[in-house]
């Protein structure tokens, strides 16, 4: 009988022991990891850029895409944010003369980069000349996508102009059209919910023609 009481009191010891050591051991697991986790001020950095024309310059987490230092940091919200996964174009921005996705890139990767939002392109009063073709065209409705749109149309003709060619070609040594099978392609990558892809496309070519 007293040996089962002392093999009673040696388990009922051997779990309390156990569980002190198993949060012992949590306890300085999250000691270690606070002390190897990286301090907010070691994920910051600044960066300086052009947009629409005006220097800019930021501090910013490391980790925050361009699409959110321009809608949160610049307050410059004709940037849409769509599925913020690449896949819909409406936070198309132009880089450097180029289209990106805002989305899936990060915003100090781009120091000293010129960065061409829907603001920059055109106002009221003073619109660009593709939102003139899109306003008469009615190449939008519930206009969400609209800014993306129209960033990425202005693109695609400097892409054809400079005979940059698509998947659409057939020979990709030649010069590039504006025909609606090269627009319809390289502007697939730009989602409408709505569905005004035909006018969007009436759109654009009409400004292609107006600078032929």
């Amino acid at each position: 009988m007293d040996d089962e009481k002392d093999s009673e009191i040696s388990r009922r010891e051997l779990l309390i022991l156990g569980a002190v050591s198993a949060a012992s051991v949590a306890v300085l697991g999250t000691g270690e990891a606070e002390a190897q986790a990286p301090s907010e001020a070691s994920m910051r950095m600044k960066v300086a850029f052009d947009v629409n024309g005006t220097p800019r310059a930021l501090e910013l987490d490391t980790r925050t895409t361009l699409l959110d230092a321009l809608r949160e940091h610049l307050r410059l919200t004709g940037t849409k944010k769509g599925c913020d996964h690449g896949q819909c174009g409406a936070c198309t921005v132009m880089v450097d003369g180029r289209r990106i996705n805002a989305c899936l890139t990060l915003a100090v990767m781009h120091e000293g980069s010129k960065i061409t939002t829907i603001e920059g392109l055109g106002r009221p009063g003073a619109l660009h000349v593709m939102q003139t073709a899109f306003v008469k065209h009615d190449g939008f409705q519930c206009g969400y996508c609209t800014p993306g749109q129209i960033c990425s149309a202005v693109a695609v003709l400097a892409e054809i102009e400079h005979g940059v060619p698509s998947h659409a070609a057939v020979d990709i040594t030649a010069a590039p059209a504006v025909t609606v099978d090269e627009l319809r392609e390289r502007m697939s990558g730009n989602l409408c919910r709505c569905g005004a892809y035909s006018n969007i496309v009436d759109a654009i070519r009409e400004v292609a023609a107006s600078r032929a």
